[in-house]
């Protein structure tokens, strides 16, 4: 995978596109359970040019959230991190991940969907509960 429209055509032949705009696609990972986690690929462009996938995952909305344990978090994540970007147009919490294009194939790809998409459910149950978890 060397370029956006690569992982649009493999997603796309893989699950069902919600959005499909020329640098973001988005699409609905079921998960165990009969759960289902919205799934967001964009390109993004550094400054020198190279180019990255980002993967993510909406988990819950920002307020209340304690911003310490959003850092704890990330310190500990090994795949993962959490940012804050608009939904309808409040902050929400987002479970991302970056990957360069040149260390990028279809079997990572499918692995980082799947680990974003699970563990961002677990999260989102736990915020919509009011846990203590995060």
């Amino acid at each position: 995978m060397r370029h956006f429209e690569a992982v649009r055509s493999h997603i796309g032949s893989q699950h069902e596109l919600r959005h499909n705009d020329p640098y973001l696609i988005s699409f609905d990972l079921e998960l165990a359970q009969d759960r289902y986690q919205g799934i967001y690929l964009a390109e993004l462009e550094d400054e020198s040019g190279r180019r990255y996938l980002r993967i993510s995952t909406p988990i819950g909305p920002l307020a209340g959230t304690d911003p310490n344990r959003c850092l704890r978090f990330n310190w500990q994540q090994r795949t993962g991190f959490l940012a804050v970007a608009d939904l309808d147009g409040s902050p929400y919490l987002h479970l991302c991940e970056n990957r360069p294009y040149e260390f990028l194939d279809t079997a990572e790809l499918q692995r980082v969907v799947r680990e974003l998409g699970t563990l961002g459910d677990q999260l989102e149950q736990i915020i919509a509960t009011g846990g203590d978890s995060l």
